[in-house]
């Protein structure tokens, strides 16, 4: 009786079927344990992707073109997650390993870029980015063993294709150390993981203000979220005008941000800006226009600095 050798796929069958369940699990949690593709629903899932769009890059561009038009990033994200569903499961099943590993590099390529700056307690989708690479290419070296489909498949074909293939020991040298490239340049672009002071994006809230626009007895501002946690908000309490000199023209507080109307607030993306119940609550990646009713004694020329305040103390002024 021969006795059947363990091949590389044999070993890496708990990293298959993790890696599997990792992007199946995408679609379980937004299909099945709950309904993350209704744009009207708390966690929609295009909301989360537009917490990505601040520090993203390379793919930033796409990212904002999708949050700006909510009826294509509909489309996309449930394209994401049938992807996410048929490689998962193909994984998991291990049918065609190798192309469905291919995916995963690709999908977590796209992890990486758009969100590895993400992580508020450690360095959390950068890990999962690069590691998802690296698990990724691992299969496509491996194949899926002995407890997979291939397998089965191949029994039964006069000729051997999908886990019979052998690798020269270049091209495995030449990609690992490439994929150990990017997770050395994506761990210093992100976080300075190499060289300078560390940074974490993810803690604190920032909040950048572009212009503030000052007409009859009207103030826009225009501003953006771009740093802090993906699932807490920046607490908007206060706003103010000054003259530049500590001389405080006009406030507006808790109160009067947390009972701006609907038509006050033009919002960019899916990610809205919006009153909350004693504030202005502004999640990650929402851009707004916020328009306020100046006092009629308030002198245009006069206006010299406009400041945010949020309710950690965190202050972010915009001087004309």
């Amino acid at each position: 009786m021969q006795t059947y050798q363990l091949k590389p796929g044999d070993y890496a069958l708990a990293l298959r079927l993790v890696i599997g369940w990792t992007y199946f699990s995408a679609f379980w949690r937004r299909i099945i344990l709950e309904n993350k593709l209704d744009p009207d629903a708390v966690g929609y899932i295009g909301e989360k992707f537009n917490h990505f769009l601040p520090n993203a890059i390379l793919i930033k561009g796409t990212i904002e073109y999708l949050v700006s038009n909510p009826e294509q990033l509909w489309y996309s994200m449930l394209a994401f997650t049938i992807i996410e569903a048929i490689v998962g499961l193909c994984l998991m099943l291990g049918f065609m390993t190798r192309m469905m590993s291919i995916a995963v590099i690709g999908l977590a390529l796209g992890i990486l870029l758009g969100s590895g700056w993400l992580g508020t307690t450690c360095l959390d989708e950068w890990q999962i980015g690069i590691l998802g690479i690296a698990g990724g290419f691992t299969l496509v070296l491996a194949g899926g063993g002995k407890f997979s489909l291939d397998y089965k498949i191949e029994k039964k074909l006069p000729f051997r294709f999908l886990d019979s293939i052998r690798w020269k020991p270049s091209f495995v040298l030449i990609l690992s150390l490439f994929i150990f490239g990017i997770a050395l340049a994506t761990n210093q672009v992100f976080h300075g993981g190499l060289w300078g002071k560390l940074h974490n994006k993810s803690v604190k809230p920032k909040v950048e203000i572009y212009a503030v626009d000052v007409s009859a007895n009207h103030l826009s501002v225009d501003l953006m979220r771009v740093e802090g946690a993906d699932v807490y908000g920046a607490f908007i309490i206060q706003m103010h005008i000054s003259n530049g000199q500590d001389s405080i023209l006009q406030i507006w507080d808790s109160h009067d941000l947390s009972t701006l109307p609907k038509e006050a607030i033009q919002n960019s993306y899916v990610a809205k800006v919006k009153p909350s119940k004693h504030s202005l609550l502004m999640p990650l990646g929402a851009k707004a226009k916020i328009n306020l009713r100046l006092d009629n004694s308030i002198v245009q020329q006069e206006i010299k600095q406009f400041v945010i305040t949020d309710i950690s103390g965190a202050e972010w002024t915009f001087s004309r």
